[in-house]
């Protein structure tokens, strides 16, 4: 059934092809050797820089026909070296292309072919790999399938330049990190394991990558240095391990950073000076180098801002930016030195005028090329200002003030690419760490609206950082929080708490605390309504001790002024004690306890809600216990319980002292206002003043 619906769909493209494609697939099957190898040098020569007839010869069958005279024994050395070279040519078309040669397994017949002690016929092989992998449709892992193939490529290394140069290129475009994330620069531990076996730059260190690719960074070709050099770059890449080796190796008596900071030199190519530059940023964010050294502040990051001047080339602008944002990411003085350098800050207001209308670039078809991936630059600029804003005021300050940044911002946070929205997003997040910019900038431009439209059906990656940057913005001194309520707000919150990305709970439950915080009753009981009892439990007793803290500093925020705690411990004081109970008996750590204990003697400050506490003999035992617990902090915050529980203005005081003396509480303060701590000191003697007034 499949052929006839097949046929004429073959037809009707096979009508198109010329009869002279035709004919070169047909001398492929001469019986005269010599005719044949005649007939794939004239097809070699036909389709370089002619990709209508590549896709003529890959429809009327050419691919399978070569890999067949390719791996046939009996094929001489040149015809086979020539089917190679054919093959790579037809590769060098469209991603279509290498996708038909791919469904005909071109990589083991390729494979394979390194087997042949033919060095020309093995650089040809080698060559077409390259290419085939240098595609984006073609799977990095193909090249792993085979736990030989590294070995033997290791080995080849040492054959001649052309193998060089083209096997590290092949690794450098199949070093890919399993555990890659996307949201952002955040540093990750050591490189996973993947469920099918070590990632892709344990498997090349493993082979012996390091030593035997450092001799090639002092190669008499620059081809082979600069191929040496991209390996280097991605084996590094978020990688302690490659980088710690990294910096004890050396080349002819010389370390291996000393020639990558040789190699970023002004004098050198570009593209040497950008890749030397990422391979050193890696090694320092690895923890290899000192962010304090030379290398880096003096030679790395003034070679990265270089890159950021309106004077290079697009992608040279792109990469600059995105590796020293990626350099100064935690490194508060180093954003200090970066801000300074050669204007940098203003520099990258450039970025978002490109190519202007007066642009300099005369050649059509790279301001073509450059009027596509304008957007990248933006999302650059976007990530190097939020990395500059992570943690000084005055940089933010600076941010701020450059010319239209903020609507900038807001137009970022509408853009279609989800790159540069993301990088908008993260920029806004660093700027919202500002007290001052929440009240005058971000008030002025009412980013609040564009961030709540990004938080309606975002991806989690964008969500994540979105809700970060609503946290900040529900401070209690930000007067965006209001209308961002009346913009329904809790609601959105409220579900974020039952999402199954970790750091989306803990957002949401962040914000919810920090719209609680000196809220009127109103608000509270929307959160209270809006979680649920129900998945009010669910944090208090989720597995992340982020979300448990969280949840209990809402719950403490919310219990906070008297009216307000007797009226939620009246609709919701049975549960409440509950969870309380659990969580003080539970294995936690102190920082819980203690903000457990701390709910506790808020609702002990309520006027109705402390009977609830009074009532309860199991709470008043723990209590009791926790005063006299090892821990300080405990003892304090069970002090407090206590002390609100018996000061003497308030109605029914009597009969609660006399109730926890009969308890042993008092013996307990007695012998605390002896401690050395002078808190627990204090604090004691200041409960025992009620028992005495």
């Amino acid at each position: 059934m499949a052929c006839v619906l097949e046929a004429p769909l073959r037809m009707s493209v096979l009508s198109e092809v010329t009869a002279s494609s035709r004919h070169y697939v047909d001398r492929l099957f001469d019986l005269d050797p010599q005719k044949v190898l005649q007939g794939v040098i004239d097809m070699k020569n036909a389709v370089i820089g002619n990709n209508k007839q590549k896709a003529n010869l890959i429809v009327l069958g050419a691919v399978p026909r070569l890999l067949y005279l390719l791996q046939q024994e009996t094929s001489s050395t040149e015809l086979r070296t020539e089917c190679a070279v054919v093959l790579g040519s037809l590769a060098m078309g469209t991603e279509n292309n290498v996708k038909s040669l791919l469904d005909c397994h071109i990589i083991p017949a390729l494979l394979q072919g390194l087997l042949s002690p033919d060095l020309k016929f093995i650089e040809a092989c080698l060559r077409c790999l390259r290419t085939i992998f240098i595609s984006p449709v073609t799977p990095e892992d193909l090249l792993y399938a085979d736990t030989t193939v590294i070995s033997h490529l290791m080995a080849l290394l040492s054959r001649s330049r052309y193998t060089q140069e083209y096997i590290c290129q092949i690794f450098s475009h199949c070093c890919k990190l399993q555990h890659w994330h996307s949201c952002g620069f955040k540093s990750l531990p050591q490189p996973l394991l993947c469920a099918n076996g070590p990632d892709h730059q344990t498997n090349l260190f493993n082979h012996g990558a390091v030593q035997n690719i450092a001799h090639l960074l002092v190669s008499t070709s620059y081809k082979v240095r600069m191929q040496a050099l991209k390996c280097f770059s991605v084996l590094a890449f978020e990688n302690p391990q490659v980088s710690m080796t990294l910096v004890n190796v050396s080349v002819d008596g010389e370390l291996l950073p000393q020639i990558f900071v040789k190699m970023l030199q002004r004098d050198k190519p570009i593209e040497m000076q950008l890749t030397s530059a990422k391979c050193l940023t890696s090694m320092c964010r690895a923890g290899a180098i000192r962010t304090d050294d030379s290398c880096i502040i003096l030679k790395t990051l003034p070679c990265l801002v270089r890159m950021c001047s309106k004077e290079r080339l697009l992608e040279e602008r792109v990469e600059g930016a995105e590796t020293l944002a990626y350099l100064i990411e935690t490194d508060v003085e180093l954003q200090r030195i970066a801000s300074i350098t050669d204007h940098l800050i203003v520099m990258l207001a450039d970025y978002f005028k490109y190519p202007s209308s007066v642009s300099a670039i005369t050649d059509i078809k790279r301001l073509d090329h450059d009027l596509k991936h304008a957007h990248e630059l933006r999302q650059a600029a976007f990530k190097l200002y939020a990395s500059l804003g992570a943690n000084d005021e005055d940089i933010r300050k600076k941010i701020i003030e450059t010319e239209n940044m903020m609507d900038r911002i807001v137009n970022g946070l509408s853009e279609s690419g989800i790159k540069v929205r993301l990088a908008a997003v993260r920029c806004l997040h660093s700027l919202s760490r500002s007290v001052q910019q929440l009240r005058t900038s971000f008030q002025d431009h009412a980013v609040w609206k564009p961030l709540m439209k990004v938080l309606q059906n975002a991806p989690n990656e964008i969500l994540v950082v979105a809700s970060s940057t609503l946290c900040n913005l529900l401070l209690e001194f930000s007067p965006s929080k209001e209308p961002i309520l009346e913009s329904g707000a809790i609601e959105l919150l409220c579900s974020l708490t039952q999402s199954e990305n970790l750091a989306l709970r803990v957002n949401g439950i962040w914000a919810l605390m920090n719209v609680a915080f000196q809220a009127e009753q109103k608000i509270k009981s929307d959160i209270l309504r809006g979680l649920s009892t129900e998945q009010l439990f669910q944090l208090l007793s989720d597995s992340d001790v982020n979300v448990l803290m969280k949840t209990l500093g809402l719950l403490r925020n919310l219990l906070s002024t008297r009216p307000h705690i007797d009226h939620i411990m009246s609709t919701h004081g049975k549960q409440i004690m509950q969870a309380v109970t659990l969580i003080l008996e539970g294995e936690h750590n102190i920082e819980v306890k203690e903000q457990t204990l701390c709910i506790l003697a808020n609702i002990a400050d309520g006027t109705t809600a402390k009977e609830l506490i009074m009532t309860n003999d199991d709470i008043l035992q723990k209590i009791k216990y926790y005063m006299s617990h090892s821990n300080a902090k405990l003892q304090l915050a069970a002090m407090f319980c206590v002390s609100n529980l018996i000061w003497n203005e308030e109605e029914g005081s009597q009969e609660r002292q006399d109730k926890l003396r009969d308890m042993g509480i008092v013996d307990i303060l007695h012998k605390l206002s002896q401690s050395s701590d002078p808190n627990l000191c204090d604090k004691a003697k200041t409960a025992l003043q009620q028992y005495l007034a």
